[in-house]
């Protein structure tokens, strides 16, 4: 079993910054495609960035591609979101979640569902 457990979700202004945390626990000796979602009120939940675990590959929604980076401390057990250049629709919970390996490919459409384990989500808010 996988832990997640996200944090650094705060508001913040259009244009601003801001780096979310992962920290992952528990039985990590399995390889995933580790990631971030985010879910807006009354929107679906879509997946906006992804990195192999093994390879340090690296995917992005377009919408957010050139502003957002994801990265990986192996040493601290922590998955990074950098956001940079946040727009309203930015906003929204976001969620650290474990996949399948094999949705870290190029063309890979990732779901939810692909997932099997997930944080809480902590709360982004772009004003």
């Amino acid at each position: 079993h996988v832990q997640l457990v996200e944090s650094g979700g705060v508001s913040v202004q259009a244009g601003g910054t801001l780096r979310l945390s992962c920290e992952v626990s528990g039985d990590t000796s399995g390889t995933y495609c580790m990631g971030w979602f985010r879910q807006a009120p009354g929107k679906e939940r879509e997946g906006v960035a992804r990195i192999a675990t093994g390879s340090g590959n690296t995917y992005y929604a377009d919408s957010v591609k050139g502003r957002f980076t994801v990265s990986q401390d192996n040493a601290k057990n922590t998955l990074y979101l950098q956001m940079d250049s946040l727009q309203p629709d930015d906003s929204g919970l976001y969620y650290c979640a474990a996949s399948i390996y094999t949705a870290c490919s190029s063309g890979y459409i990732w779901r939810p569902q692909d997932s099997r384990y997930w944080g809480q989500g902590t709360q982004v808010t772009v004003s």
